[in-house]
């Protein structure tokens, strides 16, 4: 980081109908509202003259989260709450930052450097959790996912990027709820709603009841080489 300038790291939500939002509809609506709130942004020196800014990794259009992130480059270091509160005061409040902090200059972007995500998943239609593990492990067991992102193949490493994977039937038994811990690299990352699909595509049985999945990103962290997991904050 140049000298002079502060990197300020804001956590925000993703809510409601704003889940919806795509990932560069989130950056403008964001871009905007730093502008409303007068924040001393960070300009940089290329042909476009963009904000200095760094998102976390995009959401799956239609996931909700408690934990996303932006790193915004600052001219001027001004008190934390006083950031904070501007820019909530610009902000919808699906799309609301709740915390920031100052952080290293140095640190690698933020899409790189947060490698791990827990997400909360419930899968209407269908209480039968035992199935879900079953099917998980046997694809985690196969090794890779293929599947389709429109017209492109895609492959997933499970090995690696399935961390772990718990269920149960909800107390009305009329959905299943997990929660799942997911690993990224510049290899590839695994978005829940691809390995509940080809869970239930593999068990067309006992799962055929699935009609929906709603999913939430509720944690991210940094993962060491010795495995240990950094707060972003």
């Amino acid at each position: 980081m140049m000298q002079g300038l502060y990197r300020l790291r804001f956590e925000y939500a993703k809510d409601e109908r704003l889940a919806y939002l795509g990932h560069l509809e989130v950056i403008n609506t964001m871009l905007r509202c730093i502008r409303r709130a007068q924040l001393p942004f960070s300009v940089g020196n290329g042909f476009a003259r963009r904000v200095r800014i760094q998102f976390s990794q995009a959401l799956p259009v239609g996931a909700s989260s408690s934990s996303e992130y932006f790193d915004l480059v600052l001219t001027e270091r001004m008190g934390e709450q006083d950031a904070l509160s501007a820019l909530a005061a610009s902000t919808p409040p699906a799309l609301a930052p709740r915390r920031c902090g100052y952080v290293d200059g140095s640190l690698p972007a933020l899409e790189a450097w947060l490698t791990r995500s827990r997400w909360k998943l419930e899968v209407l239609g269908s209480n039968n959790a035992e199935a879900l593990l079953e099917g998980a492990m046997e694809l985690k067991k196969q090794g890779q996912l293929v599947y389709l992102r429109g017209d492109k193949e895609k492959r997933v490493d499970l090995t690696s990027t399935l961390v772990s994977l718990d269920a149960k039937a909800s107390p009305d038994s009329e959905s299943i709820l997990a929660t799942m811990e997911t690993r990224s690299s510049p290899e590839g990352s695994l978005r829940p709603l691809v390995l509940i699909s080809a869970i239930a595509t593999a068990h067309p049985d006992e799962l055929s009841g699935i009609d929906s999945v709603r999913v939430r990103r509720v944690g991210q962290w940094h993962e060491t080489e010795d495995g240990r997991l950094v707060e972003p904050l």
